[in-house]
């Protein structure tokens, strides 16, 4: 008789995507911490380091798409073990880059844009786990602890680094950073299997409840509709939102530390305590988003759960960008704007619940579209925000973002959950319905 507890493989599993999505983040964060060191020995001004930080955005952009399709031809078993040792080597390539070379920042610029195309692999690979091993009943609250570790590994960054800088340099930080990600390499590829059913631990109760809470695609290969993609109100809504978010959020994965160093003039160990304080509020906000998109779905509809929730999520960050850029006090400064962060996280389960929601069988590929935005939006501040800030000041640089989120909010108005990218197909006779959306 088999066991009636059932095991929790799922969510070990889950818990190490988490851990996976923190290095992500980790690897593509140290490097605006070990920026001040950086600067001074390449011998670059914050604008021209703002050209190596876009680079990382444009190749993590640029991969969306075919990372997605990757997932789903090699399984995120493969595709993420193959991913973090990447990140491993272009993270030991960034040290390596010699800083008296003819052409160094155009290297530097290389090597990032060569770990963003690693790096594309996460979050389309996640999704392509949630899709096989989560039932739909529990992948909010899965989706909200993988892009936890977003806040999580930005968060841990500022100490973690910081520490390493001031006893090794900042090159050593790359090392210990491309260790890691070796390391949990060999751990996903040890424990994880693309499928429950070939997953040696997994019992048969767990796996019945796994069963019985996905939703089976169609055996047959469909061929993805492009033009009902691209000419949907609710992508385009989406993309624009989301680039709203990546504007935003890259101020702070980019320029905070610096901006901490350089406009409040806080020496690296306060820079590192109070650079946590965004990315911590972050994690809480994308927990907490998570909960409040399937409580708020469930009483009022999915159009207030997720478009009202990502609306009001944009408008309070908008505000907390720019009183908190405008308080004079150091200490009061950070934790508003660490609202604001935290905040705009708010709506992340909603960006990516709503790709569900319309998509149906093509979301892996809607979803690489959305998030192309997110990163165009992060490519570009990257390179304007140190620009704006040089010319006009920091509080001009906050403004922008929070004029952008503005731009963001009423993109989100017209993103409708209920409507579909392509309409639903006719149910054979002998199929049982699925339930009408509310």
């Amino acid at each position: 008789m088999g066991s009636t507890v059932r095991s929790t493989i799922r969510i070990q599993l889950v818990f190490m995507l988490f851990v996976i999505s923190a290095i992500a983040f980790l690897d593509r964060t140290n490097i605006s911490v070990a920026g001040v060191q950086m600067r001074a020995e390449y011998g670059i001004d914050k604008i021209r380091l703002g050209y190596v930080f876009s680079a990382f955005l444009i190749g993590y952009a640029a991969f969306q798409v075919p990372a997605g399709w990757l997932a789903a031809r090699l399984g995120p078993r493969k595709l993420l073990t193959f991913a973090l040792l990447w990140w491993g080597v272009f993270s030991v390539l960034t040290a390596l880059v010699p800083p008296q070379g003819q052409h160094a920042i155009l290297f530097l610029a290389l090597v990032r844009f060569g770990l963003g195309i690693g790096e594309a692999a996460v979050y389309p690979a996640g999704n392509q786990f949630v899709s096989r091993w989560i039932p739909a009943q529990e992948r909010g609250k899965a989706n909200g602890l993988i892009f936890a570790g977003v806040g999580a590994g930005s968060g841990l960054t500022p100490p973690l680094i910081t520490a390493i800088i001031a006893g090794s340099g900042w090159r050593a930080s790359f090392y210990v950073c491309a260790a890691i990600g070796i390391v949990a390499a060999l751990i996903w590829y040890t424990i994880a299997r693309d499928r429950p059913q070939d997953h040696a631990s997994v019992n048969a109760a767990e796996l019945a409840h796994i069963e019985a809470g996905l939703t089976r695609p169609p055996e047959d290969t469909v061929a993805i509709p492009w033009r009902a993609i691209l000419s949907s109100r609710n992508m385009w809504g989406l993309f624009l939102s989301y680039f709203a978010f990546g504007y935003v959020i890259w101020i702070f994965f980019s320029w905070f530390f610096i901006y901490l160093a350089e406009a409040r003039g806080l020496d690296l160990k306060s820079s590192a305590l109070l650079g946590m304080a965004p990315f911590l509020a972050m994690t809480a906000g994308c927990l907490i988003g998570g909960v409040l998109n399937d409580m708020i779905s469930r009483r009022f509809g999915l159009y207030w759960g997720r478009s009202g929730l990502a609306m009001v999520s944009f408008v309070l960050t908008g505000v907390f960008l720019l009183i908190g850029s405008r308080v004079d006090n150091v200490p009061l400064a950070v934790m508003t704007l660490a609202l604001g962060g935290g905040a705009i996280y708010l709506s992340q389960s909603a960006f990516w619940s709503v790709t569900a929601d319309i998509a149906g069988r093509h979301t892996g590929v809607v979803s690489g579209v959305m998030n192309v935005g997110c990163q165009v939006g992060g490519a570009i501040t990257s390179t304007l925000t140190p620009w704006i800030a040089a010319e006009y000041g920091w509080v001009a640089a906050f403004g922008t973002g929070a004029t952008i989120v503005l731009v963001g909010t009423i993109a989100w108005a017209f993103v409708d959950p209920r409507r579909l990218i392509e309409p639903a197909p006719e149910p054979m006779l002998s199929a049982v319905s699925a339930p009408a959306l509310p």
